[in-house]
């Protein structure tokens, strides 16, 4: 009875967290000319839409371009700090994990203001692309680092020094024996960067650019003036992306641990 009520309340949390994205995939389907739910009939004429226009697509472009970026900026910053954290700070361990971690302590609209006044000061001009994606590393550094951190601490230092025993260097070390070990974490930070920078408003709204707009600024812009449901179309599709990353990053490159 226990497991029967267990399964049930699983079954509602799911339910409650998936509701919002199953009206919004719907809606990308209506045939009438407003975004209303349930459907005025059902049709693909958005997504024809969607695809003819040039803004968006530029916009899916620059936002794919900054998080595949800020993925690979950040993967490489945390995995470093996550293996001298654990490895090598020794008394300094903690403080290295909470300046780590002290991205996640402030909204993130604050982070964005500081990092723009920050800009400003050391002369950095006007908002450039550099700004965003600089802005993007800061906020998704943390959950590389927790990702990396934890595969880390269940790394077993006897691998490393039978290899090193058998006459292997430190970057053979690395590549052969720890970073394989630790991939799923890797990987897991990496995927997290990809979507939060992929997803992220706030940073990218005020780090962006001069004529720089990321899918989510072009869909805010969009949503002040119209109501159609080609912000329907915009949204699904946009959650269709975020699925094949993470289906490519789990089966094209090796994920078995972690599941999202």
């Amino acid at each position: 009875m226990s497991g029967r009520i267990l399964t049930g309340y699983c079954l509602l949390v799911y339910a409650f967290l998936l509701a919002p994205i199953f009206v919004v995939v719907a809606a990308s389907f209506n045939a009438g000319n407003f975004l209303t739910f349930p459907p005025q009939g059902l049709s693909l004429r958005w997504y024809v839409v969607f695809f003819e226009n040039e803004v968006f697509m530029r916009a899916i472009r620059t936002s794919l371009w900054v998080a595949a970026v800020t993925m690979v900026i950040s993967t490489a910053i945390g995995t470093a700090v996550a293996i001298f954290q654990v490895r090598y700070a020794g008394r300094a361990k903690e403080a290295v994990r909470v300046a780590m971690l002290a991205p996640l302590l402030l909204p993130e609209v604050l982070t964005a203001i500081a990092l723009l006044f920050f800009f400003y000061a050391i002369g950095l001009g006007t908002r450039t692309m550099a700004g965003m994606i600089i802005g993007h590393v800061v906020i998704t550094l943390p959950f590389v680092f927790m990702n990396v951190s934890a595969a880390m601490e269940s790394f077993d230092p006897a691998y490393e020094l039978a290899a090193r025993s058998l006459g292997a260097d430190r970057w053979t070390r690395f590549t052969r024996i720890m970073l394989p070990l630790i991939k799923p974490g890797v990987i897991g930070g990496a995927l997290f960067a990809f979507i939060i920078s992929f997803d992220t408003f706030t940073i990218s709204f005020l780090l962006k650019g001069i004529g720089t707009s990321t899918l989510p600024i072009q869909l805010f812009d969009y949503l002040r003036t119209n109501f159609t449901p080609e912000a329907a179309a915009v949204s699904s599709v946009s959650i269709a992306m975020t699925v094949l990353a993470v289906l490519f990053i789990e089966k094209g490159l090796g994920l078995k641990v972690h599941r999202f």
